[in-house]
């Protein structure tokens, strides 16, 4: 290894080009990194007697390929793709700037690009002095060369690009320029044969913008591999991972941990998912050139880990193609209820593997759907269910799925127990439903409870029969009785209180006889399978609302269903 200090712009002299790997995490600054660049650069550039400012460092190597006979040297930077490519955003918007103002700091704008932005010398790829990751490239050849973006361009890289030349516009040129070249990093190159570089890479992870846990991953797992291979892996499976998640980044993160947490039936702390990877996988490198031991073992692991991320986002945002499958899975993301996928997605890799069938694979959702919510009207605590879902795969068995499964659930004990029958109905019928997150999605699954024809609820809202204003009115006094106050205490928020309307304002605080029979809005008149039972009741006190509250918690039991009626 050899470590210098040098001023940036000294450094990208040459001809030479700074390669990107194909396993660095896409481009990430965001705008604040760019302000404390930007600020910093006027700061050191305006002031004499601050005569450098440390940038951070470059980390980088020769490739193992042979060098590009036209004379441009390729580096392959382990570290510092980030500073270099917004860096190389910085100069390209100053150089246009100083043409369009036509100002002279010492330095012409066609020097600027020769010297650091382009190899002047050379054609195609060769030309520019950095090559982004498969995604930003384009964009960054582009922006470099003043030409239209692509259609799927990199928004950051433009965002940028237009903060730079938006600061330029009010700034004192001279004093950016001078600013740049007294900015200085450590220069690092690594000694191919002798220095590892995953290792390097790993101590100086906590500088600038920390990478994901599953960039860090991606990097241990094609890091040091030899170049046409780690170029496949990547082509044929990391990749196209990325883009499952691009529009959710974090989204990757998660789907890591969940996968470790099916295959080793431990959780691992979202911060700490990099170091149990490298836990359950023990990849070792003997120097930098060679190979991982058992090349065969990296593929097999990466593809698995591409064919689980495929389900993890059927699963979390849903894409299922089959709608009834991705019905039952929004029903599951309704619950709000994560602590699931590491168990779904071993489900559904069985499914793939035709280990079990669609109407199995329906059941077992249906059976965890219940399972959760069940749980939450009963109000058992949450604290140990992701410890449940994380190793409840162990119990199922392959060769007798479902049965297994059921088996499992009805075994459970105390504050992992699936509520039966009895105990579910009691809770639904007497605790505040209003109040829960689920009240809506409760509803929404009662009031299509059989049918065929399934009722589109977003645009409806939740009614209160007997109404929520206290005091109540003397209509309402007298519906009630005259112990009305504490039925409306003890009922306003049951389940046998609440339905869904389109007709809200209307029916606001009416009597019951105007609520039912309203032509606009009425209960008699209403299409909902809920208000049905209303519209034929003649007088709204305790009794009707028991009655419908006993209605609806037996029908609650065939729409969540008990372990052993999937």
């Amino acid at each position: 290894m050899r470590a210098t200090v040098t001023p940036i712009l000294k450094f990208l002299e040459g001809s030479q080009q700074f390669v990107i790997p194909i396993y660095q995490r896409v481009y990430s600054w965001k705008k604040e990194h760019c302000q404390r660049l930007w600020d910093d650069v006027l700061r050191i550039g305006g002031h004499s007697e601050i005569q450098s400012h440390f940038f951070g460092s470059i980390v980088y190597m020769e490739p193992e390929e042979p060098q590009n006979l036209g004379g441009v040297r390729k580096l392959l930077v382990i570290d510092g793709q980030q500073r270099l490519a917004t860096l190389s955003l910085l100069l390209s918007a100053l150089c246009r700037t100083i043409k369009k103002k036509k100002i002279d700091i010492d330095i012409e704008p066609e020097a600027l690009s020769k010297i650091y932005l382009f190899n002047h010398d050379q054609k195609g790829k060769l030309r520019y002095k950095q090559l982004l990751s498969q995604r930003d490239s384009e964009t960054m050849m582009r922006l470099l060369d003043n030409r239209e973006l692509p259609v799927n361009y990199s928004p950051l890289l433009e965002k940028n690009y237009q903060f730079f030349c938006g600061e330029l516009k009010h700034a004192n040129l001279e004093i950016v320029y001078r600013g740049l070249q007294r900015l200085n990093i450590v220069d690092i190159m690594l000694t191919r044969g002798q220095d590892n570089p995953q290792l390097i890479f790993e101590s100086l992870n906590s500088a600038g913008l920390p990478l994901s846990q599953a960039d860090l991953i991606r990097n241990y797992v094609l890091m040091g591999q030899e170049i046409s291979f780690q170029t496949r892996l990547y082509n044929d499976y990391w990749f196209p991972m990325e883009e499952y998640f691009r529009e959710e980044p974090k989204l990757f993160d998660r789907f890591m941990r969940d996968y470790l947490t099916l295959k080793t039936e431990r959780i691992p702390p979202l911060k700490k998912v990099y170091d149990k990877f490298r836990d359950y996988i023990p990849l070792k490198f003997r120097d930098y050139t060679s190979l991982i031991e058992n090349p065969e073992r990296v593929e097999e692991t990466v593809k698995n880990i591409f064919s689980h991320a495929k389900h993890y986002v059927d699963l979390a945002i849903p894409q299922e193609e089959d709608q009834l499958l991705r019905e039952c899975l929004k029903d599951i993301q309704e619950l709000d209820v994560a602590v699931v996928y590491p168990f779904l997605l071993g489900v559904y890799e069985d499914y793939a593997q035709d280990r079990i069938g669609r109407g199995g694979v329906i059941n077992i959702l249906r059976l965890v759907e219940s399972y959760i919510f069940r749980r939450s009207i009963c109000d058992i605590p949450t604290r140990n269910i992701n410890k449940t879902f994380a190793t409840l795969m162990g119990s199922v068995d392959k060769e007798n799925y479902l049965e297994s499964l059921k088996e499992a659930f009805m075994s459970m004990q105390d504050s992992e127990r699936y509520p039966m029958d009895f105990e579910f109905r009691k809770a639904l019928e007497s605790r505040d439903i209003y109040s829960l997150k689920t009240c809506k999605y409760l509803l929404r699954k009662l009031e299509n409870y059989g049918s065929k024809e399934p009722v589109n609820t977003a645009n409806y809202t939740i009614e209160h029969i007997m109404p929520q204003n206290d005091p109540l009115s003397e209509e309402w006094q007298e519906e009630l009785g005259e112990d009305f106050k504490r039925i409306h205490k003890d009922y306003l928020h049951t389940i046998g209180n609440l339905t869904l309307t389109g007709y809200n304002p209307e029916l606001s605080n009416r009597p019951f006889q105007e609520k039912r029979n309203m032509l606009d809005g009425g209960f008699r008149y209403s299409p909902l399978n809920l208000n049905q039972s209303i519209a034929k009741t003649e007088k709204w006190d305790e009794d009707a609302i028991c009655d419908r509250a006993k209605a609806l918690a037996q029908n609650a039991c065939q729409v969540w269903i008990w372990a052993d009626s999937a």
